[in-house]
């Protein structure tokens, strides 16, 4: 195990990962509206990482109090910790804040501008006091909070203006009240009557202020002064162990109390009451050591994802395609028995594995299509294409991860009706998630069946598939096909010692053996750096927090291991505390830019016959530990050099890759010489310009041919 001084805490790193997302919405070189939205993207992640990381160290700080020691992967105490994530996230509000008014001044040059109640017109006023009465004031309930014994529920993802209303003939005389902001039934934005090329955009919030006075009027309060503020509550899911209750059961009682959560952030606009702040505080039990985090005046900063359209296009992403070898009219179903296709996302179009669904959903000759689901898009093609083939005859079997952290509630639906069309639908394992993404399409032809499928990096949403990079291998290697085969079959009928999942010989599978096979990889680059040969690993993957991976990483970099590592979130490695020479150092980068890097790609450099892995596994405990997961073997030549490639492009990214290190310092990599390559443009250009080639090399007859467990 690694000393723990070897470690960089986890959450201390995902917080730097976060300040990469701002980073990218300070960048000048970014087109406004992307900035507006990677200020968007930090606050969702933000209140992500409170709701998950804040509350589970809160309850390991409340468990070490009583006495017990907890049994937890923890560099620091829970105490050290949050005190350093109060810093940093205090630091980040002040660089947000700094940043947003920046790009208030930028907006104001084209022309656009977002106004408060402050600063409107007569048109205006006329134009908002209707609004409010048609489309606001039915979804507005005031509440009168100190007149309510118990303190209404607040909402986790909600931001509520606290009001104090006052008489100007007594200042001692006031009353406050709590309003919810209804963004989510409204929208958060409201575009103005404007001056002839100007756009005027109010916030709803601020609509809700301007009509005060009228909300209130039957109080006879004549001064009103109103503050945004928002609570962030433990989103853990506490799933009881009742026998006698199913797990759909158990997790949707479990999100009925999510409701209940405590609070583990108070986010609030610094100029808010300083009566009215405290008497927030004492009803919702908070106190000063609490993460009170003063603000201005705008929260909930997700919603700026969805800014309106109002700024002029500029450099407009490009459009994904239609991977060569399925672009010539051939059913996708018979490329994908000749030959490995391995789509790249989002440049390659995700619609070529719906396609797929939907052929399979068709053809007569299939009998079974099996598949697993994490996240799916809120209008999932892949769940139509699906319940068409049960229409058609065909088996069709689902295992929905029901624990897939905030789409939980989704998925609980995405079960109900393809049970009411007649899927099979399977639903996990108490304490092990299935994360592995995974199909299997099953056929008969003259007596033989045939197998195809998918391995996949992310999941199977059309929407994410087009701002997420990763990599879908569709195959009918009889191998792999084989041990995807064993996977269901353990996900079907599971044994507690996972025997289906021992058989696989190909798939490295959680937990069973994938962090063997890669200790065993590490092991023979290190034994080749000592003989004096070549050794080499890439690793690209989205965390690397788990210490007994990094520890022989270590190792290998000690032994001359070259090692190259894009890691786009955590980076818990600290190559510094362990004796290397300058060549030894590993060259450690992370790319945050237009897509969100998601993919997971193994590199072993085996002597210059790399064994090549795409994997739905990060390298963390809970990956490789606690869930099913699964990688596939690059075995296509083309297509491994393809990869090899693709990486190589990333490597050399000197516009949008940091440097990874100890002092979290986020340093861009800096062009040497006068070439600059942004790897997702590069990549995009690569894959574009790749034409259709035949075969290279033998294909086996039998390849698609299984002996079925």
């Amino acid at each position: 195990m690694a000393a723990k001084k070897n470690i960089i805490p986890r959450d201390i790193s995902w917080l730097s990962f976060n300040a990469r997302v701002l980073q990218e919405a300070n960048d000048p070189t970014v087109p406004l509206k992307e900035r507006i939205r990677f200020l968007g993207i930090h606050s969702n992640n933000q209140d992500e990482f409170f709701r998950v990381r804040v509350a589970t160290l809160k309850r390991m700080q409340e468990v070490m109090k009583k006495g017990v020691k907890a049994a937890m992967h923890l560099e620091k105490s829970p105490d050290f910790i949050l005190g350093e994530i109060h810093r940093i996230v205090l630091q980040q509000q002040n660089e947000f804040a700094r940043i947003w008014e920046n790009i208030v001044k930028e907006l104001a040059k084209e022309k656009v501008f977002l106004i408060t109640e402050k600063q409107i017109s007569k048109e205006q006023q006329a134009f908002i006091e209707k609004y409010y009465d048609e489309q606001v004031s039915p979804n507005l309930i005031p509440l009168m909070i100190e007149d309510i014994p118990q303190m209404p529920y607040l909402r986790d993802k909600s931001i509520y203006l606290g009001v104090v209303m006052r008489k100007k003939k007594s200042a001692y005389h006031q009353k406050y009240a709590l309003i919810e902001i209804p963004a989510k039934a409204v929208g958060r934005f409201v575009l103005l009557p404007s001056r002839q090329g100007e756009k005027h955009i109010m916030l709803l919030e601020d609509v809700i202020r301007y009509n005060l006075p009228h909300i209130f009027s039957y109080f006879g309060y004549d001064h009103f002064s109103a503050h945004i503020f928002k609570v962030t509550k433990d989103a853990e899911l506490d799933i009881d162990n009742d026998i006698a209750t199913d797990t759909a059961q158990r997790i949707e009682r479990s999100l009925k109390k999510r409701r209940e959560g405590r609070p583990v952030r108070f986010v609030y606009d610094k100029e808010m009451d300083a009566g009215l702040l405290e008497y927030l505080m004492r009803r919702l039990n908070l106190s000063r050591k609490d993460n009170l985090i003063p603000g201005g005046r705008i929260h909930n900063f997700r919603h700026f994802m969805d800014f309106p359209d109002v700024l002029p296009a500029r450099n407009a992403r490009k459009p994904s395609f239609i991977h060569p070898a399925l672009d010539d009219g051939k059913r996708i179903t018979d490329v994908v028995q000749q030959q490995d296709v391995m789509l790249s996302f989002p440049y390659h179009d995700f619609t070529s594995l719906i396609h797929l669904l939907r052929e399979a959903a068709m053809d007569p000759d299939v009998s079974t299509i099996k598949l697993t689901a994490y996240r799916l898009a809120s209008n999932s093609r892949i769940i139509n294409a699906l319940i068409n083939a049960v229409r058609n005859g065909k088996k069709v079997t689902v295992v929905i991860e029901l624990r897939a952290r905030f789409d939980e509630e989704a998925n609980l639906e995405w079960k109900k009706i393809l049970e009411q069309e007649g899927v099979k639908v399977l639903i996990g394992f108490p304490n092990l998630k299935v994360h592995a993404k995974l199909c299997l399409i099953r056929k008969k032809v003259k007596n033989k069946t045939i197998q195809y499928g998918f391995v996949s990096t992310g999941n199977l949403n059309e929407k994410t598939a087009r701002i997420y990079g990763d990599f879908c291998l569709m195959t009918s290697n009889r191998l792999i096909m084989a041990d995807i085969n064993r996977v269901f079959n353990h996900l079907e009928k599971p044994t507690p010692t996972m025997a289906q999942l021992r058989l696989c010989k190909t798939l490295l599978v959680c937990p069973v053996n994938m962090r063997k096979t890669l200790h065993a990889h590490i092991n023979r680059e290190i034994a080749h750096a000592k003989a004096g040969k070549p050794a080499r690993i890439i690793i690209k993957v989205n965390s690397l927090s788990d210490e007994l991976l990094i520890t022989h990483l270590y190792k290998a970099a000690e032994a001359g291991v070259e090692i190259k590592m894009i890691i786009r979130g955590i980076f818990c490695a600290r190559f510094d505390a362990v004796k290397l020479t300058k060549q030894q150092q590993p060259y450690c980068i992370s790319i945050v830019d237009e897509y969100l890097e998601h993919a997971r790609i193994l590199v072993f450099h085996n002597q210059g016959k790399p064994d090549v892995y795409i994997s739905s596994a990060d390298f963390m405990v809970r990956n490789l530990d606690h869930r099913i997961e699964a990688a596939a073997p690059v075995t296509d030549p083309e297509i491994k050099q393809e990869l090899l490639d693709i990486l190589e492009i990333q490597l050399s990214d000197n516009v949008k890759a940091r440097r990874l290190d100890k002092e979290l310092k986020n340093e861009y990599v800096k062009p040497v010489g006068k070439k600059k390559t942004k790897s997702q443009v590069e990549v995009y250009r690569y894959l574009a310009q790749k034409k259709i080639s035949s075969p290279a090399h033998p294909r086996f007859d039998d390849r698609h041919y299984v002996i079925l467990d």
